[in-house]
């Protein structure tokens, strides 16, 4: 149907093999893979982070929260523009989540001064998400958590690669948090990664992952332990070996995959110079790396975004939308209130992601602006 896919995953052989051999060792889930991914991803990280394999980013963003002792009565700032995922686990765990807005037209993260103004007494964690990839200003938002005793969560799902400076995303919050899904620049289908800096931390989401269990099957079967003792309730949110064998594969073509997304957004913002069509996150500082996550352009105002959509779908191009607003759906409405994220609101009116993955080319590039400008005739 599609002449040119929102995304395609960046497989080839390799990871066929990886699981392949996998499958053939007989061992299916929470084994040598399963550490060999972590150790890698800490190695990765270079920060002395303590990496902890999950099911998915939803699962590693419940399990901070749970760690942090978020829960009833508690509110969790979160950005207004962000998936659905950060403010269902916040709910989740009982607390109330709080919009902030977006800094600006050109800069969709959150900044000190949004965070600032919805912090209450009962505020008791920011989840920072790096939106599309580019990273959010952390400086002055740690600052500003600290100064008032608030619990720094990141939401890295966008973001694996970027980094401030020489300091990569997910090794600033208290809390860090990836999604491997099938369309991020770390591939594994479902999956996810939790990290910490914090040894008693790490320690708890082990337990969180797995039941509250001191020691696992692997253990048993290593002959390193004859039972188990349950630390705390615990749920199942692990990995299994084969996304941690893709993983592993993944990892190592992270670099080269977010190199080539770079070039691919720089030929966008090339071709759709001089129209009315603008790509936020323009002026990035120059100590600022992105990922390169996703390719959002912010259409004219008073577009008709579905006109726009139903024109790129008969040229073949598939497209989508980053966000939704949450006051859009039936398990919000109410809780929200536009007008206290009214930059948010004007950008989900008007946002529009075009297709952006590694194995894309610079011909299929021209092709999506191209039919984007006719689009807008």
């Amino acid at each position: 149907m599609w002449k040119i896919q929102l995304f395609k995953l960046n497989f080839d052989q390799r990871e066929l093999k990886a699981v392949s051999e996998t499958v053939e060792g007989g061992w299916l889930t929470m084994g040598e893979r399963i550490i060999a991914f972590e150790t890698a991803f800490n190695g990765f990280l270079n920060s002395g982070a303590i990496s902890t394999a999950v099911s998915s980013g939803t699962a590693a963003l419940h399990m901070a929260l749970l760690a942090l002792n978020v829960g009833p009565n508690d509110e969790v700032i979160i950005p207004a523009l962000t998936f659905i995922a950060d403010a269902n686990v916040v709910r989740m765990v009982g607390a109330r989540p709080i919009l902030a807005d977006c800094a600006s037209l050109s800069d969709w993260n959150l900044s000190a001064e949004s965070i600032g103004r919805r912090i209450t007494p009962r505020t008791k964690a920011v989840i920072v998400v790096h939106y599309a990839g580019f990273p959010c200003d952390m400086a002055p938002i740690l600052k500003l958590c600290k100064d008032r005793g608030i619990r720094v969560i990141e939401d890295v799902a966008h973001a694996p690669g970027a980094s401030i400076g020489r300091q990569l995303c997910g090794t600033f919050g208290e809390i860090s948090c990836f999604s491997f899904f099938s369309n991020k620049n770390l591939s594994i289908g479902e999956g996810g990664m939790v990290v910490t800096r914090d040894a008693a931390l790490s320690q708890r989401l082990c337990y969180l992952r797995s039941h509250g269990m001191t020691t696992l099957t692997l253990d048993r079967h290593k002959g390193r332990a004859i039972t188990y003792d349950v630390a705390e309730p615990g749920l199942n949110y692990r990995m299994d070996e084969m996304r941690a064998a893709i993983g592993l594969v993944q990892l190592e073509k992270l670099p080269a995959g977010n190199a080539r997304r770079k070039a691919l957004t720089n030929l966008y913002r090339h071709n759709l110079q001089g129209s009315l069509v603008t790509i936020p996150f323009d002026h990035l500082a120059i100590d600022i790396v992105s990922a390169f996550h996703i390719l959002p352009v912010l259409l004219p105002t008073g577009c008709d975004r579905l006109a726009v959509i139903e024109a790129l779908k008969a040229k073949g191009v598939q497209s989508s939308i980053h966000y939704p607003p949450f006051w859009s759906f039936s398990a919000y409405q109410g809780m929200f209130d536009p007008a206290d994220a009214p930059l948010t609101a004007e950008i989900c009116r008007r946002e529009l992601t075009l297709p952006l993955y590694p194995t894309m080319t610079d011909a299929e590039v021209d092709y999506v602006t191209n039919a984007l400008l006719e689009a807008l005739l």
